[in-house]
Formats: structure tokens, sequence, C-alpha cells
């Protein structure tokens, strides 16, 4: 592995197939780079969007970019690719919830669709997050047996996953360290010039294999870690003290950093990609196996500690707050609230579900919501919620029909 930083590429034309939280901020950052850059994508309402200058992803520094003269000249969004230099692949990879494992639909599709547009010295950089060997045994296979192009040799073919996290896009794909895994050397040369073009962290150039792994590793060990600080309260609970003071006092430790437990884990990345590594080597995945379980029961723990609190309650009438994954986000992947209210209401609970940060779910005021009901239930903590509670908490209980306000 090397850290040597390349010297950025010449203008080339890139196509990225997919663009949606990765796929085109990258793009817009290539674009003020000065490459000509084709975005692609499925969703015709993604593609209007694109070309008329309108985000969808709500961060104000990405919609500047998109503003940027450089950028609008640069940069064009079609439903189907074309002819190109260098070939992003910037999809999601969903879970196959019924088998564990990758769901490469996505993938496979957005690579078949780019075959019949490879040239000899094309670069395909797969952005997307997959499971180890996937380049080697799965994509190279895909594009030899389709074209006349040998990967490694007249075909580069590289995997460099992304490191953004929402809400703080922008910052985070300029200024995170970068893994350029290729194929081989040449390989990574090549793409790690492309994301010199505008990443400012260090970019650090490996074999393709070993970044596959890497980018599972960084969201497992989250995962591992959250699902310790959700057992450590589980354990509290049991013995009646307060789990989250007792992580305050561990935390005293100079070498102790427990997280705060939670209502479960969303978001793309964290709750789908450790399973990708049990998928490849089940037998060296026990904890993070037990992990991954730990998490994902947890949005039925919370349900039914909502079901306990309310027990004495003659039809409860119960307002849900927060629907995104986690705090100050509008983003609704994978988020254990969606599934929370939705036990609920499995159950015949009257559950109503507002989020001050996404579309369709806002709400007027506290005060308003809690009129006549019988809990607040706080299951994403965003500032706005939290703020507004704390300033009308005493009128808020006074306007509801039962004063039940639970937070995990």
């Amino acid at each position: 592995m090397t850290n040597k930083q390349p010297a950025a590429a010449t203008p080339q034309t890139i196509v990225v197939v997919g663009t949606g939280y990765v796929g085109l901020p990258a793009a817009l950052m290539l674009a003020k780079a000065g490459h000509k850059v084709v975005g692609v994508d499925i969703n015709e309402n993604l593609v209007r969007a694109i070309n008329e200058g309108v985000m969808h992803i709500r961060e104000s520094e990405l919609q500047t970019l998109m503003d940027d003269p450089t950028v609008k000249a640069n940069i064009h969004a079609q439903s189907t690719p074309c002819e190109g230099d260098v070939f992003i692949i910037a999809v999601p990879t969903p879970l196959d919830e019924r088998k564990k494992i990758a769901e490469m639909v996505y993938v496979d599709d957005a690579v078949r669709s780019i075959i019949p547009f490879l040239r000899p010295g094309n670069l395909v950089i797969i952005e997307s997050t997959i499971p180890p060997l996937t380049c080697r045994e799965h994509i190279t296979p895909m594009i030899e047996e389709a074209t006349s192009l040998k990967v490694g040799e007249t075909l580069y073919l590289a995997h460099c996953p992304e490191r953004i996290l929402p809400g703080d896009i922008f910052h985070e794909i300029v200024h995170n360290d970068r893994i350029i895994g290729g194929i081989n050397e040449i390989t990574q040369e090549k793409a790690a010039a492309i994301y010199a073009s505008f990443v400012k962290g260090q970019l650090f150039k490996t074999d393709d294999i070993t970044a596959e792994l890497a980018k599972l590793m960084e969201n497992s060990y989250r995962d591992v870690n959250i699902a310790l600080a959700n057992e450590f309260n589980a354990v509290a609970e049991t013995l009646g003290i307060d789990g989250r003071g007792v992580i305050e006092l561990a935390n005293r430790h100079p070498r102790v950093n427990i997280l705060m437990p939670g209502i479960g884990v969303g978001g793309h990345c964290i709750p789908i990609d450790p399973w990708f590594i049990k998928e490849i080597d089940p037998a060296n995945s026990r904890l993070i196996f037990t992990s991954r379980l730990i998490n994902d029961e947890m949005p039925h723990r919370i349900a039914a500690k909502i079901r306990h609190a309310v027990r004495g309650v003659s039809s409860p009438r119960i307002i849900a707050l927060g629907a995104a994954y986690k705090p100050n986000t509008e983003d609704l992947r994978e988020s254990p609230a969606l599934e929370i209210v939705e036990l609920l209401r499995e159950d015949g609970y009257d559950v109503q579900h507002y989020d001050p940060l996404v579309e369709g779910m806002g709400y007027t005021s506290l005060l308003e919501l809690a009129r006549d009901a019988d809990m607040l239930a706080i299951l994403i903590a965003h500032d706005d919620i939290i703020s507004e509670l704390e300033r009308s908490r005493s009128e808020v209980e006074q306007v509801m029909r039962t004063p039940i306000i639970y937070r995990y």
C-alpha cells in the first residue's frame, strides 16, 4: 500500500452511472475539476433535475456547487450511458433480506449498461459497496466475456469505495482520505489521478480485494461498537439502573469510549455492509453476525417499550417524532424509526409520524401535535425537535390527554 500522491488527471470524459447520494456529489466535484461529466440514471426525474440545475439532495453547499458556472458547463445527465474515458459505477448495493447476502442486480445492470461503450484504455471504477473478490471474480468475467478487452491490460478496473456522511457530504467527499484499489499498479495510478482532481485528503493505493474489505471493515467496526453500547444498556435495564449514566461513568476511563445506545442502526451502510463479510467468511465473522442480530432487534425492543408505556391507556394516540435514520438529516434509508412505527401500527396502535426535516412529514408546532395525544415518542432527536420540546414542555404536557413523553 502506498499513499504517494499522483498528479491530477488531465480533463477527461467521465460517465457516472448512478446519481444519488454517492454518484451526484462525485459528478459535481469532477465537473468542477474540469472533466466533462455525463451523469446517468434510470430515474428520469433525477436526469431532468440535474439538467435543470436542481439538487435532489438538500445540502446547501452542493446546490452552490451545482450553480457554479464551470460545473454547469461540464455536466450533463441522461438515462443511458455513452462513450467516455472513465466510467464510475455508483449505484446502491442493497441486501437480499431473505438470504442476507449482497443483492448485485443494480451493480450488474450498471456494468452491463456500459459494456457496449467500453474501449481499449478505458478505466472502470466501482464506488458501490461490494463483497470482497467481486471485482476479480464477478465483474472481470462479465466484461471479458462480453468484449475482447483484457482487464488489467487493455481495460483498467478499480474499486474506490465512497466515504461520505449525509448532512456533510460536501466536506467529506473533498477532505476524507480515499482508498484506491486497483487490479494492478497501473490501474491504481490511473484511478488515483482521477480522485486527485478534487480530493484533498490522502489517496492510499492498494489492491482491489483490500479496498473491498476495508470498506466493509469500516462500517462493521461501527456496527459492533453500537451493538456493544446497546447490549450494555440492556444489562443496565435488567439491573434497574440508568444505562446511559453507567456508560458516561465508564467513559471517564482514559482509554474507554463507549457509544450511546440507540433505537437501531440505519443508513445505507452500517446495517448492510457487515452482512457482506459474513457472506464471504461466516466462520470468522461470528462477532459481526451477533452485532447485526443485536442491532436489528432494537426496533422491536423500542416498540415493546412504547407498548409498555401506554399499557394502561385506552386506545392510546401516539405521536412519533423523527423518521430519518439519524439526527439532523432527512435521509430515510433503512431507518429504524420507520420500522418502529410500522411494528406499532401492525399491532393496531394509532400512530402518527412526523419529522420536521423530511418532506411531507412536517408540522406546525409540537403544541398542536400534542393536543389530545397520549404519548410523544421521540425516536430521532433532531436538534429542532429537542429545542422546541425544551422551550414548551410544560405547555405540551398540559394539552396532552395523557402526558407521556418517551425518549430512549
